[in-house]
């Protein structure tokens, strides 16, 4: 990511969400450009020659850099804290991107064992094909985060929250042990948002997003994003990584996100209060057996996430009784909130994990991770609270329970 020299890093959050990283054109545009090329033209072949030997700083090739997709790197890198953004066509795309540029052959990883279903894929089944190990351990005890970390480990990866039973892992004292090992630990912070929570200031050494998710937050386009302040990770293993494979975000997809990121945090405070409100609703009606939201007091981590996190979040899990066929019954009979397996959305979204984002695992580990065939996933949307609690309210009551 190359720093834009008007950027003012003193603004504050709110100023950043909608200023940060904007460079205009000659035409002094209001709205950021979208710069749609996929090559650069020089003045002189030895300018060419001085760019591609690292000697004059400026846009090679749509793969390596763009000015629509800079200042979407900046904006995000300036809300996260963060010294290097790297935008990538995915969340998964980052995920893969942020553990592949870093591991060979013979390494260990070590990984919480709650993770997204594409998230558990590359960790257990890919990464082992090209011989690295991993080693999984359930990310709330701490006494299996000791154990796996008393050797030596190149990287570390989880989520908090996890999905979909929104664990909250102890990042402070994760990043501690990890670092003891010699590994650098990896945050999926897609539920927490920057909003949030911010894992770098907590120890962690690279933050990861998928973009597609809160940042865009209206469902239009795909994207993701790696941060971290570590020079070495970003010169030595991402970026090369990310030149010659090509996972990188177009402009178009860019300037979306751009957009998204200027109603982030009122988009997230507002998720937040209606999750908090349903949540209440849920742990009090009939026919739901568990709510797990981490603005609860009940949440088995809920003293954590005051520690981490500056609210809630946005999505509630909960469990209806009479497992997959009352959860089908339920979901079949909600007007208002859609099914589907994305989240972050604008619209409320409502999915059955067991069925859909963790189908891949085996019944015993969605088992062991506390995914039932009666648990199902909401992100609360932005729609007025009271016709969501309405429509929950009328779904949980076509149930046969």
């Amino acid at each position: 990511m190359t720093r834009i020299k008007d950027t003012n890093e003193n603004w504050r959050a709110a100023t950043q969400l909608v200023r940060g990283g904007t460079q205009r054109s000659g035409f002094d545009e209001t709205s950021e450009a979208i710069f749609m090329t996929s090559g650069y033209v020089y003045d002189t072949a030895e300018d060419a020659e001085q760019a591609f030997k690292g000697e004059k700083e400026r846009y090679i090739y749509g793969r390596y850099g763009n000015p629509t997709v800079t200042m979407f790197e900046e904006r995000l890198g300036l809300l996260e804290g963060a010294k290097h953004c790297v935008a990538t066509a995915s969340g998964m795309a980052a995920v893969f991107a942020a553990l592949a540029s870093q591991v060979k052959a013979g390494d260990r990883v070590v990984a919480s064992r709650a993770l997204f279903g594409s998230c558990h894929y590359i960790v257990d089944e890919l990464l082992p094909k090209y011989g690295v190990h991993t080693n999984f351990v359930d990310g709330t005890d701490l006494i299996q985060w000791e154990r796996a970390l008393s050797e030596p480990t190149a990287a570390v990866f989880l989520e908090t929250p996890s999905n979909p039973t929104l664990e909250i892992i102890d990042l402070e004292r994760v990043a501690e042990m990890a670092h003891v090992a010699g590994a650098r630990l990896i945050v999926d912070n897609v539920f927490a948002t920057p909003i949030l929570q911010h894992p770098l200031e907590l120890g962690a050494d690279i933050v990861m997003y998928s973009a597609t998710k809160h940042i865009d937050g209206q469902g239009r386009t795909l994207g993701g994003a790696i941060l971290t302040n570590d020079d070495e990770f970003i010169d030595d293993h991402l970026t090369p990584f990310m030149r010659h494979t090509g996972p990188a975000v177009s402009p178009m997809n860019a300037w979306v996100l751009l957009k998204g990121i200027e109603t982030l945090k009122i988009r997230v405070d507002r998720h937040c209060r209606s999750a908090g409100i349903i949540a209440e609703f849920l742990a009090d009606h009939d026919g739901i057996s568990r709510v797990l939201y981490p603005g609860l007091e009940n949440h088995p981590q809920y003293d954590l996430a005051q520690k981490q996190m500056a609210e809630g979040g946005t999505m509630v899990t909960f469990e209806v009784t009479g497992g997959k066929a009352e959860a089908f019954r339920f979901l079949n009979a909600l007007n208002i909130v859609d099914i589907s397996n994305n989240l972050g959305d604008a619209k409320s979204l409502t999915t059955h994990p067991a069925t859909t984002t963790h189908q891949r695992l085996s019944e015993e580990d969605r088992a062991h991770l506390g995914i039932t065939d009666g648990m199902i996933r909401l992100s609360v949307g932005l729609e007025d609270c009271e016709d969501l609690l309405e429509d929950l309210d009328q779904a949980l009551k076509a149930m046969t329970h």
